[in-house]
């Protein structure tokens, strides 16, 4: 996927740190000649694992500053397999999709089937009518990284009241 987006000339923003998969990504993106910039609070900052290797890295106070600096410098969103923090980002920027706060596309690398448990929840959330048809699908998932970035570029935004502007976040 860093390749992927270094060739396509498309930016990676992420949360700047050096290790774990998103610091493999950061690393592949880099190696291919892409654009990198990382957002990390002065804590993680100061535990030294932040990539000193970026295109540059924006130092925050605290985890809420990153996830909003995040989106603000993204145009859209790709999960990729994690853990509590990797969903817990992912599915704020769903939400505030969802809720007309930005008109930006999520998607889901689905590498191996991870996010097949996933797609089974949406689809019993939507028929048990905790979520819209309209609102699951503005999630995209693909396994292939090539189809995901060509279904992103495609998408366009549901139609939805706008509940919050981005200062009520």
């Amino acid at each position: 996927m860093g390749r992927l987006l270094a060739r396509r000339q498309i930016r990676l923003v992420y949360g700047g740190g050096r290790v774990g998969l998103m610091g493999v990504l950061a690393d592949a993106a880099i190696a291919e000649g892409g654009e990198v910039h990382g957002v990390i609070t002065q804590a993680l900052q100061d535990k030294e694992i932040a990539h000193q290797g970026l295109t540059s890295l924006q130092i925050v106070g605290t985890m809420h500053e990153r996830k909003a600096a995040m989106a603000d410098k993204s145009e859209a969103f790709i999960m990729l397999p994690g853990g509590f923090g990797t969903l817990d980002e992912f599915f704020e920027v769903v939400t505030w999709t969802q809720l007309g706060i930005h008109n930006k596309p999520c998607g889901i690398l689905n590498v191996g089937g991870f996010f097949d448990p996933l797609r089974t929840q949406f689809e019993l959330a939507t028929q048990q009518r905790f979520l819209l048809p309209e609102h699951r699908d503005m999630v995209v998932m693909e396994s292939d990284p090539d189809t995901l970035i060509d279904r992103l570029t495609a998408w366009r935004p549901v139609t939805v009241d706008k509940w919050l502007d981005k200062s009520e976040r």
